[in-house]
């Protein structure tokens, strides 16, 4: 299997990018002190699992799946903050968030797979 085939990392990508494209758009202030935490912790979620998928160990695969996790959970803090300054629109917050639950429950599936055959979450 191909880290490109893998559900969590597609939608990890997918969620760095929306996060990307919106935070791109904001005014200087915004981008360079919340914008710029909220795209680093989108981003670190797709870079922990590709980094946890080239380890050789399955308990370092692991290990890398909890970071990615972390930055799941730092993720939401963000949008919640941008939200709260009127950043982004509830729509938004909402559409964002509910792609973070369903990236959260495919990961949690994900990591108890790794080490078994079925590993395609």
């Amino acid at each position: 299997m191909k880290l490109e085939d893998l559900v969590v990392y597609k939608l990890a990508m997918e969620i760095g990018e929306e996060v990307f494209a919106i935070v791109d758009k904001w005014e200087s202030f915004d981008k360079w002190t919340t914008g710029k935490q909220l795209v680093e912790a989108a981003d670190s979620m797709a870079s922990n699992i590709s980094e946890g998928f080239g380890r050789y160990f399955f308990k370092e695969n692991k290990q890398f799946q909890y970071y990615s996790r972390g930055s799941q959970s730092e993720t939401r803090t963000w949008l919640q903050k941008a939200r709260n300054r009127d950043l982004i629109d509830e729509v938004t917050h909402l559409h964002l968030m509910s792609k973070l639950d369903e990236l959260g429950k495919r990961h949690n599936s994900y990591i108890k797979s790794i080490g078994s055959s079925n590993s395609d979450q």
